[in-house]
């Protein structure tokens, strides 16, 4: 950013107070006809506030003269007209509950003693300065000093009334705009995320011995000898599950899904244990794995590497050739893994390649095949979206950008790892011998019945039927057959992107209500203690049970529900962070994937319709921007929501979704990760 641009825009924003009087009356307040709500707000680029209130699905919009200063992830009180059917209600804010602990990234703007921060975010449409005392200077954070043109995090602490714009502290200082380091620090600053852990909690990982005694092998399952190996991405660097095969001499096998033994090495209340908990899950960028752990654990003592004994928390299964579990046992094990598949060298040999443990591997995904088919009979969700992936250079820089399908070999792997979650969640609720064991559940309820209402007209406008939603198993059948039917059309994308928000969210809770989506009864997160913190309370539980189902009596306290269930809601925030995180690492490494192709053209496809614009999905790609209505020079298109169309005014040429178009790579922003596409229609006059 240069600096009379930089100038421009500090005035421009300086000039926006977006600051009035309430106008509901104390009197208006206090009669029937408005209401108060405890709500977060979610800011527009044009100031424009939409409170999100929990329990409702309709927001409330605040105008910007009526926010009172609130900012965007501010909790507030906002005062409101009863639902009444038709637009949009409209409301003010009387009071700012809490300011969003989650800083603002923009770039330092240093003139003499006045310091801005140019803020980047669209849902930001102010700059925020940073007040300096009397011989105050700015700060040096992380070893990098807060200086003109910096990229920094910056969190807003007051806004005076009299003030034009908030007033903010520098948090930290992140480093040169455009760097990869730089930028990808700047989204994990931006929801509040660590990038390196402190030395105390290295220190203490370092200390942690790596020694495994006779008695503690004594106390284990030895697998060493067992046929043993793990299946993981070719550039995986921790293995945290393995899998183990035996023939039994009945014709059945036995499968061992064996865990890595984070809790043997991390005790409750110590220091890593509580960097694990604030943590609560690994952080995956596209370019940068961010360890709930650190590295000795994750990398190394937790680690299932290939040829080293490792100690395990292992699930163990006896099952027939129909994949009926027989028998099964929970316990800690010791292993020592022969083999380290990647995904792809499983691939081949399931296709009738050669390789290591081929008779194994294809004995085994016969039987995970058969969960599968099973699981979908029962009435599991078949949601089966490509993932896109970005490849990037040894500089961060992206090359490529495709869309990884899963196979055979994921599939094999994931039913087995679905197995042993669903085993040690039956077991606890089942076989403890006490009605409502204190355990942590993976929860997914029944879709909502008015988003599912919402599917089935958004179906209906191209000519797809969907059956009866009254119940969760028609719901979920007339789901499975609407994906069936809808497969390789135009409108595929679209209508499995909005079944999946008819969904409702997975979370942890000690609450069990079933999992919807897989159809499971009883489910839980056993397999992946290394990267998520709520395996970790489970093999916790999962301890404390056998120890007293191996003796014969019952736990003699339960654990405090009430605790687990304060844990369970924190971890499932933190795991939306972090999702919310992963997600815009890969929209910004998109958007630079696009910068050097500014002006070209390419062919596409609409992908998404709103009041405002087109989303189009351009070949080979499947790379996503937008197309402003308003930038349509040759004629005035407008939405109809009813028939999910745009429509020209003039002309009366619409588009839908599915349609093919040719498009122009219009511009491509890396500070609001946006890439907007201009539309070419050369038979419009």
């Amino acid at each position: 950013m240069g600096k009379k641009n930089s100038k421009k825009k500090v005035a421009a924003k300086k000039n926006t107070k977006g600051r009035a009087p309430v106008r509901f009356s104390t009197k208006e307040r206090r009669s029937k006809s408005v209401e108060e709500y405890k709500g977060v707000v979610s800011l527009s680029r044009d100031g424009i506030g939409f409170v999100v209130v929990e329990g409702q699905q309709d927001d409330i919009m605040v105008r910007p003269n009526r926010l009172r200063g609130a900012l965007n992830g501010d909790t507030v009180l906002v005062v409101a007209g009863k639902k009444k059917a038709g637009p949009r209600r409209e409301g003010e804010v009387i009071r700012i509950l809490e300011r969003s602990p989650k800083p603002h990234i923009g770039v330092l703007i240093v003139r003499g003693r006045q310091v801005w921060a140019i803020v980047e975010s669209p849902r930001m449409p102010y700059d925020i300065r940073i007040p300096l005392e009397d011989g105050e200077e700015l700060p040096t954070i992380g070893g990098k000093k807060a200086e003109n043109g910096m990229k920094v995090a910056v969190l807003v602490v007051d806004w005076p009334r009299k003030s034009a714009e908030p007033l903010g502290k520098i948090v930290d200082v992140l480093g040169l705009p455009g760097d990869n380091d730089t930028e990808m620090h700047a989204i994990l600053a931006e929801y509040n995320l660590p990038y390196r852990f402190e030395p105390e909690v290295e220190e203490a990982a370092d200390k942690i011995s790596e020694k495994i005694t006779a008695a503690e092998i004594a106390r284990r399952k030895d697998y060493r000898k067992v046929t043993t190996f793990t299946i993981d991405p070719a550039d995986a660097k921790d293995f945290d599950d393995a899998l183990s095969y035996i023939k039994l001499d009945n014709g059945h096998v036995e499968v061992g899904i064996h865990i890595a033994d984070v809790t043997h090495y991390v005790r409750p209340g110590d220091v890593v244990d509580k960097e694990g908990y604030n943590r609560a899950t690994s952080v995956y960028l596209v370019d940068r794995t961010i360890p709930m752990l650190p590295e000795k654990l994750s990398n190394k003592l937790c680690s299932l590497r290939p040829h080293e004994d490792k100690l395990c928390f292992s699930a163990v299964f006896e099952m027939d050739e129909k994949a009926n579990v027989v028998e099964s046992w929970f316990g800690r094990t010791i292993i020592n893994s022969d083999e380290r598949f990647d995904y792809e060298q499983v691939q081949t040999i399931l296709e009738g390649g050669d390789g290591p443990l081929k008779d194994e591997l294809k004995e085994l995904w016969g039987l995970a095949s058969i969960l599968r088919r099973k699981r979908f009979e029962k009435g599991a969700i078949n949601f089966e979206r490509p993932e896109m992936k970005v490849e990037i250079d040894d500089g961060g820089h992206p090359v490529n950008v495709y869309q990884k399908i899963s196979k055979e070999s994921n599939f094999l792997i994931e039913e087995f790892m679905l197995l042993a979650n669903r085993g040690v969640a039956e077991f606890v609720a089942k076989k403890t011998g006490y009605k409502d064991p204190t355990m942590v559940y993976r929860i997914h309820e029944a879709p909502n019945a008015e988003k599912l209402g919402g599917l089935r007209a958004f179906a209906g406008n191209f000519g797809f039927k969907m059956g009866p939603t009254e119940t969760a198993k028609a719901a979920t059948k007339s789901l499975n057959a609407l994906l069936k039917e809808v497969k390789g059309s135009a409108a595929e994308n679209a209508i499995e992107m909005l079944a999946l928000r008819a969904m409702a969210r997975a979370c942890y809770s000690t609450d069990n209500v079933g999992h919807y989506g897989l159809a499971f009864p009883f489910y839980t997160h056993f397999t992946s203690p290394i990267r998520r913190y709520p395996d970790m309370m489970v093999h916790r539980l999962l301890t404390e049970y056998l120890a007293a189902f191996n003796a014969g009596r019952k736990v003699e306290k339960l654990p405090d529900k009430a605790t687990y269930e304060m844990w369970c809601q924190y971890c499932s925030a933190r795991e939306q962070v972090a999702t919310d995180a992963e997600r815009a690492s890969i929209k910004y490494k998109l958007t630079e994937f696009m910068q050097d192709k500014i002006g070209q053209e390419f062919d596409g496809t609409v992908s998404g319709l709103t009041e405002w614009g087109m989303y189009v999905e351009i070949e080979p790609s499947k790379v996503e921007g937008m197309v402003s209505l308003k930038a349509i020079k040759e004629d005035y298109f407008t939405f109809d929501e009813e028939k999910y169309r745009i429509t020209g005014k003039t002309s009366g040429r619409s588009f839908t979704l599915g349609d093919k178009v040719r498009i122009r790579v219009l511009r491509a922003s890396l500070e609001q990760k946006q890439i907007d596409y201009e539309l070419i229609l050369n038979d419009i006059a």
